[in-house]
């Protein structure tokens, strides 16, 4: 079992930076693909990056590929997603999840097995 708490979401202009952040309760962060995902009104979520445990190896949507940075701090078992160059269009509720394998990596929101409880990212034009 494994508890995850978010932090970090607010207003942002357009082109300026938020940090994400997600501190997991439980056990290590590396026994866990972690996520970010984002769920605009009225859709179901969408991956928008994960770390694999087990290396640390990192994905993303290709919409933010250049723009976010997913992290880790496996001291403090806290996930980061730095959001910079952001955009109108990455307004959304932004969710941590934790997917209990080391090795697979998953961008289907149902295959995720704990979540956080999101957190609001407005970005203004």
């Amino acid at each position: 079992q494994v508890q995850l708490v978010e932090s970090g979401g607010g207003l942002a202009q357009t082109g300026g930076s938020l940090r994400l952040s997600c501190t997991a309760s439980g056990r290590t962060l590396t026994d866990y693909n972690m996520a970010w995902f984002r769920q605009f009104p009225g859709q179901d979520r969408e991956f928008v990056a994960c770390i694999r445990g087990a290396d640390g190896i990192a994905y993303y949507l290709d919409a933010v590929k250049d723009r976010f940075t997913i992290s880790r701090d496996s001291a403090k078992k806290t996930v980061y997603l730095q959001m910079d160059s952001l955009k109108p269009e990455d307004t959304a509720l932004y969710y941590c999840g934790a997917r209990e394998t080391r090795w697979g990596v998953s961008r289907e929101w149902i295959e995720y097995n704990y979540w956080g409880q999101g957190t609001q990212v407005t970005v203004s034009s």
